[in-house]
């Protein structure tokens, strides 16, 4: 049985993500927001593909796609030559870090990534968030129908089940926390530091205000839209901060004012070099500074660390760090995965109820006709019968055949195994 409800349709989903790939490798297939549209129209244009969604984050870049079989009955679509041809990588390079599901097991990894089973950070929320962003462009394009819209309610609804009852979200460990204690490693206390965000999303703001809690005093911002800077920078702006927007094309000029710079702006290249790193220490009188880049692809290049008094982590630094606390949520994951294992399996009862409503319609449709012909040729012998027996007669035949169906009828609507709706 396919788990799409349709034997000539399978469900596959093939990817790369943060286990499976270094930063250098997913931040080649990186898809801009602006991008993601185009992209979704390009994957459901390919042969074979009836249904698609993309979703594309700093971690991860995966392709769920509704397959339709060919005249031989095999499913066609090649997967890897899409991400090979859209993105100009080779497959040499893409090969070794692909994984690939189908059916069942992609269910099952679609729940785990949506309730951030599957995250860089057990249990962060912004994933759930990035799916439904990426849904919600495949509807606009027309890739999500009937079969993947059923799909992502459902893993939606798993999510949010996952996230109210357990505790997986108030114990993850965010890289917001993951931030602050690199700082203080390297600074000793945040006392008094200032801290730049360069560009402005989500994720950088909040390890901003996380490190604001910790102590630093200032925060500048820049951004290429300077008006959403500026209201950025509003935001921070309260008795014990002070904030000011830097433009963007003075940022090499001023950057060497923060000792903590975190970036995130989605540029296609690298925005600081290790001769930026030389320029800022220089001007700083060797004191040391902290990027954080959280960009997918990387905003700082790595050699930056090669210059004395710079530290540069970025998202693939962060996981190593935030997985050194992985004991401490591995109870809530595993009960997690438990309620997972279970969502998969009601799943596939759903559809294979859904599967047999043809066969019930079929049985009940045979049952009568074989009822209505038995009374066909009884009719000679009923012939004497008053219109009251006559309803007599027709109501006990169907509360017979009803009765005789029921065992079958009922099988066919509950499936294998089947567990109370929730």
């Amino acid at each position: 049985m396919s788990l799409t409800g349709s034997p000539n349709q399978k469900l596959v989903l093939l990817g790369i993500n943060h286990n499976t790939a270094p930063v250098d490798v997913r931040e080649r297939l990186a898809i801009p927001p602006e991008r993601l549209a185009d992209a979704t129209r390009t994957l459901l244009h390919q042969p074979g593909i009836r249904e698609g969604l993309i979703l594309s984050t700093c971690n991860r870049v995966e392709l769920i796609t509704l397959q339709e079989s060919d005249a031989d009955g095999g499913f066609s679509p090649d997967l890897p030559r899409f991400l090979h041809e859209y993105f100009s990588v080779t497959q040499a390079t893409l090969q070794p870090h692909l994984y690939e599901f189908r059916e069942r097991e992609a269910v099952r990894h679609l729940f785990r990534v949506a309730s951030s089973l599957d995250s860089m950070v057990v249990g962060e929320p912004q994933i759930l968030g990035q799916v439904k962003e990426s849904y919600t462009i495949a509807r606009e394009v027309g890739a999500v129908s009937t079969n993947l819209e059923a799909l992502l309610q459902r893993t939606f609804t798993v999510a949010k089940k996952v996230r109210s009852e357990t505790q997986i979200g108030s114990s993850s460990v965010s890289i917001a926390s993951v931030a602050v204690d690199l700082a203080r490693k390297i600074f000793g206390s945040l006392q008094g530091k200032t801290v730049l965000l360069v560009g402005a999303g989500k994720m950088s703001e909040l390890a901003a205000r996380h490190l604001i809690q910790h102590g630093a005093s200032s925060i500048l911002v820049s951004n290429r839209t300077e008006a959403r800077a500026e209201h950025l920078a509003a935001e921070f702006l309260h008795s014990k901060v002070t904030a000011g927007v830097i433009p963007f094309d003075k940022i090499y000029e001023q950057a060497d004012r923060a000792d903590i710079v975190i970036t995130s702006t989605g540029a296609p290249e690298k925005i600081f070099g290790r001769s930026h790193g030389e320029h800022f220490l220089q001007r700083r009188r060797n004191r040391p500074m902290f990027f954080i880049d959280i960009a997918v692809p990387r905003d700082v290049d790595p050699k930056m660390n090669e210059v004395e008094g710079c530290f540069v982590y970025d998202i693939d630094d962060l996981q190593q760090v935030a997985s050194a606390n992985l004991a401490d949520r591995s109870r809530e994951a595993e009960a997690a995965e438990s309620i997972v294992s279970r969502e998969v399996e009601k799943y596939q009862q759903r559809l294979q109820v859904r599967d047999n409503v043809p066969a019930i319609l079929a049985l009940q449709q045979s049952a009568e006709a074989i009822r209505e012909a038995e009374l066909v040729r009884a009719s000679k012998r009923l012939s004497d019968l008053t219109p009251a027996q006559r309803e007599a007669v027709e109501a006990l035949t169907r509360s017979l055949t009803a009765k005789l169906l029921h065992p079958q009828l009922t099988a066919l609507r509950r499936g294998p195994e089947s567990t109370p709706e929730d």
